[in-house]
């Protein structure tokens, strides 16, 4: 089990988010976002909304997932 913080997947905060895998951190990334802005969060909106439309520029999407599955790569078990 892993931890990254909303903040470092592209958020405002420093929820931590534990997952057995890249894939599952950033669905819980993608939950807690929506959670956020359902809520009336205002400072999660831009963070969502990139979220939502990062597939609409395969090039950056696939930099941004590339990074982030290297940035869970190098983080210790916690």
């Amino acid at each position: 089990m892993k931890t990254m913080t909303c903040r470092q997947l592209g958020g405002p905060c420093d929820l931590e988010l534990r997952a057995e895998t890249a894939d599952a951190v950033i669905k819980a990334q993608d939950r807690h976002l929506k959670a956020a802005v359902k809520e009336g969060d205002a400072a999660h909106e831009p963070a969502n909304q990139q979220m939502r439309g990062r597939w609409k520029h395969p090039k950056r999407a696939l930099d941004w997932y590339s990074a982030a599955k290297n940035t869970f790569a190098d983080l210790p078990e916690s």
